[in-house]
């Protein structure tokens, strides 16, 4: 995705020169943000899941109760300290363990990016308002082009992310249970 900054003068502006065309970009792009979160709410439901296992498998109530208020940086970072204290624990590496951290946090980022952004100031060329950034050096006006293209790879990382959470959690499994 390619990201623009305008540096903010006085007010928030966003110059949109084609709505016509600004508008029918964003059409086009509902679907795909859909899938997006849809999604990115399965692959929480099954960190949710993989979660709750840590405390008993027998219930999912305890596990719940903790998760219930966290948000889902909080999780994966809970995840983590799981897969670290099992690790050390069984004094074994599980395979996958560094990529599927860095998958988790990199589908939340995406999915803040999309869900958070102001889709209504998007551009002809599909550039859409993000956020303000402000530095030593003033504000900024963030933007970023989300294309089809990209919009896809956000949902094929998300869609691949779960199934890769799900193996890597049969893998830990085997390797609790001695079947490996």
């Amino acid at each position: 995705m390619k990201t623009k900054l305008k540096e903010f003068i006085q007010n928030l502006y966003h110059e949109i020169e084609d709505e016509d065309k600004a508008e029918e970009y964003i059409d086009n792009a509902l679907p795909s943000i859909g899938l997006i979160v849809m999604y990115f709410n399965s692959l929480e439901s099954s960190l949710d899941s993989v979660l709750c296992e840590n405390f008993t498998d027998r219930t999912d109530s305890p596990g719940l109760i903790v998760l219930n208020k966290l948000n889902y940086s909080s999780k994966v970072d809970l995840f983590k300290r799981f897969c670290d204290d099992f690790q050390i624990g069984t004094n074994r590496k599980l395979d996958g363990y560094e990529q599927i951290i860095i998958d988790l946090n990199e589908s939340g980022r995406l999915r803040n990016m999309v869900v958070h952004a102001d889709w209504e100031n998007t551009d002809d060329e599909g550039y859409t308002f993000l956020k303000l950034k402000m530095s030593k050096k003033g504000m900024y006006q963030e933007y970023v082009q989300f294309t089809d293209d990209s919009l896809q790879k956000i949902i094929e990382l998300i869609i691949k992310t779960r199934f890769d959470l799900c193996q890597f959690w049969e893998h830990r499994n085997d390797v609790l249970y001695d079947r490996v």
